[in-house]
This record gives C-alpha cells, structure tokens and sequence, in this order.
C-alpha cells in the first residue's frame, strides 16, 4: 500500500513537472495580430484600424501588422489614423504587400507613421501632395495645403529615424518610390517577399517609441515563429465599406426617389414606398461618410424645382433640359474627392441623370394628365365601352318615349333588347338592325337604356 501511494505521488510529480514544462513552449510563439486595408482610405478604414489597435492592446499581442494596398483618400481620415498609430501602446507594423500594390498619397502617411514600415519587392509609395477634385487652386491655397501636409508628415517621420526631407518630396513634388529606393533613401526599415519573413526577420530589433505619457522608450521585438491571426471585418464594417462607394451612394438615391414618387402616384402599393425609403435613408448614410459639396446639394434642388416647374409652363421642353443639366453637374461634383477612386464615376453619373430625368418626366406628365381628366361614373362610364347583343336589337322611332323617362324615342313594333357590357347586363336599342351575340360599341344613353352602334357592319339579313 505504501508503495502504491509513492508511484501515484511520483506519477503526479512527474505530471506537474512535465505541464511546467509545456507552458513556456507555448508561450514562447507570440501572437502578432494582422489587418488587410485594401481600399481607399475614409472613416471606415480609421475605425477598422481603430479596433484592430483595441484588440492587440487587450490580447496583448507582440505587433500589429498592417497590410496596406490604397490608392489613398481622406486627409482627415489619415489624421486620424496617423494619431491612432503614434498612440498605440502595441507596436505597428505597416507592410505594403503583396507585389504589385501601392502606398499612394494617403498610405505613405500611414507608413512613415509606423514603427516598422516595410514593403514587399515590386511595390511603390508616394505621391502624397494634396489635391482637390475640381479646380484649380491660387498660388496662396496652393501653398497652404502643402506647407500643411508636409508639417504634417515631419512632426512625426524624424522620430523613427527616417528621412524626413526625401519624405517631404513627396507631399511638395509628388514623387513616388519603388521598394529599393524606399529602402535606399531611408524611407522605409526593411523590404520584405512575405508576412512571416518580415516577421522573422524583425525579431530581436530594437525600436524606439513614444509611450501613452509622451515618454521615449526603446522596445525589442520579438516575432520569430510568430502566430499570425487575421482580424476579418466585422458584417457593420463590411456593409459600410460597400456604402462609402459613392457611386452605389447614387444608385441608391436615385433608385429610391423613383420608388418613393411611384407610391405617391399609385397609393396604397406600399412596397415602393417603404423600398424607397429604405434606399434613401442608406444614400444619405453613404454620402456622410463622404465629403460633400454644398453647392452640389443646392443643383440637385434646383433640378427637382425645374421639374415641377416643366409641368407648369409650356416650355416645350427646356425647362426639363435645364433640370438634366442641373442634376448632371449635381452629381458629377457631389463628392469632393481628392482620389479618383472617391469620386463619381461620370458615365454612371450621366446615365442615371437621363434615365432619371425621362423617367420623372414621363411619370409626372401622366400624373397631371389623370388629375386633369374627369371622374366617369355611373351610365357616363360605359360611353366607348364595347358590348355583346344578348338578343336581337332593333332601332327606335323618333318622336315616341323609350322607357317614359325622355320623349323623342320610341323602340319599334319589337320590344327592347339587352346587351353584355363590362360584366353587366343592360336595356339598349340600335341605330339599325342586329342579331344575337352582335358585337357593338356603346354611343350613348337616355334614361336607362343604351344606345348602340356595330362595331362591325352586319352580315347577316334583319332579325325577325
């Protein structure tokens, strides 16, 4: 008994000892949280980063690495952004992959800002000076906006090392850089063909960096055999990816203001209304993750004014062509864009500004058309209907009655026959002559009785 209770207490030491063991085996491979941006540059993008830094933070992951592949974007985004890395008390890793992608304008912001910038062979960053979508700036505006982006990018590319003038060219002089001239000129830390040789080859470096109280601190990576784990966007972030798309922005504007005025012509459908609705309320959702122009908004209401305006006044089609021009440019300079990617495509802008326009225009005129006819009801209403003889018809004699309600008709020797009219049987009388299952076209009415026509000439001899 005694041995026993020796092996089983030996069996326990051995199991303690060995699970000792295994932990720091486990540990020893950190956790490295990774982030894909591949698309331009908004607010979707700044809250994506946003959380990725929140979760690295709370898992306490060794790095944050940044995928980076844009063509750029928003400027305040990218502040936004830039300040969201400097304060990060995780590491970041901004790595331009895979070959063939770029870093342009609003991404060689995001990687000077990094402490580790890299990039993969075969791809390029720069050309970050500022632009406007439209126009032309004055020398003084112009000055303005690069003195500006160029402070920018100074106060924060010096402290990790880099070159901060051959930076600086690339905001004043627009110019670009390939991998090997990035790393050349001090622009960039490493050039790496993959995640986990980036990793593995930043292990044990080294870097300076600021903490949360504004402190310099040297820290030393350690990612060799890193667990790489890819924070995939979240369905919100998805569907607002898709809604920062301004050209999706205007289908659904213009899509849902067709809806909604079909609901006002045929009240009661329901379904456009509420389709309508919902695609507008998205529209207006999607435009305010963009910026907007104010005098853009101010065309897309003269457009709507100009419309109306058309059915009120006999222009022979002038005003509704002035409200296609005046929604065309609305559109068209909707987004202040400073990338093309964040701009209105014009084909799309165009197409849908005829489209829209013919179709309101059509619609309306049927509207006003239908308000302006007179209600029929009663005996008026069946005035040009057609009819089928149930019996044979026969005309009535002036100068009688029919049916003791108007003097001036009287049927002849034979009694008056009835007819089929949109589902109702009727008392009528006829211009000549006709025998059953006649087809006619009711002319008019007195009293009660119809008063019919053939429709097609008769055939056949008088009925007896």
């Amino acid at each position: 008994m005694i041995r026993f209770r020796v092996c089983l207490l030996m069996w326990f030491a051995c199991l303690t000892v060995f699970s000792m063991g295994t932990v720091p085996a486990q540990a020893a491979n950190p956790l490295v949280r990774r982030l894909e941006l591949r698309d331009t540059i908004q607010p979707v993008s700044a809250g994506r980063l946003e959380r990725a830094l929140e979760k690295a933070k709370t898992e306490h992951a060794a790095a944050l690495l940044v995928d980076l592949d844009t063509p750029g974007g928003l400027l305040d985004s990218t502040r936004t952004m830039v300040g969201e890395i400097l304060s990060s008390p995780v590491p970041v890793i901004v790595y331009i992959s895979p070959s063939g992608a770029r870093g342009g304008s609003a991404g060689f912001f995001l990687l000077e800002s990094a402490d580790i910038a890299a990039m993969a062979p075969g791809t390029n960053a720069g050309a970050a000076h500022p632009v406007l979508s439209s126009g032309v700036p004055d020398d003084t505006m112009k000055q303005k906006m690069e003195n500006d982006a160029a402070a920018f990018l100074r106060s924060y590319v010096g402290r990790h090392g880099r070159n901060a003038q051959v930076a600086e060219e690339a905001v004043r002089n627009s110019k670009a850089y390939s991998a090997d001239e990035a790393k050349d000129q001090h622009l960039i830390d490493i050039i790496a063909p993959s995640d986990q040789a980036l990793l593995d080859s930043l292990d044990g470096k080294t870097i300076q960096r600021v903490d949360g109280s504004g402190k310099t601190i040297n820290v030393t990576l350690h990612l060799r055999n890193a667990e790489i784990e890819t924070l995939e966007p979240t369905v919100r972030e998805q569907l607002l990816g898709y809604l920062a798309n301004p050209n999706l922005a205007l289908l659904l504007l213009v899509g849902g203001a067709l809806l909604i005025y079909l609901e006002f012509n045929v009240p009661g459908t329901v379904v456009p209304g509420a389709l309508g609705m919902v695609m507008v309320l998205l529209a207006v959702f999607s435009l305010d993750l963009l910026p907007i122009r104010h005098t853009a908004v101010l065309l897309l209401l003269a457009a709507v004014a100009l419309f109306v305006m058309e059915l009120k006044f006999a222009s022979h089609g002038a005003l509704a062509f002035a409200a296609i021009a005046c929604l065309a440019f609305g559109t068209l300079t909707l987004v202040d864009a400073p990338i093309p990617e964040l701009a209105i495509q014009p084909a799309i802008a165009i197409a849908l500004c005829v489209a829209f326009g013919g179709i309101t225009l059509l619609l309306l005129r049927l509207a006003v058309r239908a308000r302006r006819n007179k209600a029929l009801t009663g005996l008026a209403a069946l005035v040009g209907a057609t009819a089928t003889a149930m019996e044979p018809l026969w005309p009535a004699i002036a100068g009688q009655k029919v049916d003791g309600s108007e003097p001036g008709l009287m049927p002849h020797e034979h009694p008056i026959g009835h007819v089929l009219v949109q589902g109702e049987i009727w008392q009528a009388f006829s211009s000549e002559p006709l025998p059953v299952k006649a087809t006619v076209r009711v002319t008019g009415f007195h009293g009660d009785v119809l008063e019919v026509q053939p429709l097609i000439p008769a055939a056949s001899p008088a009925p007896r």
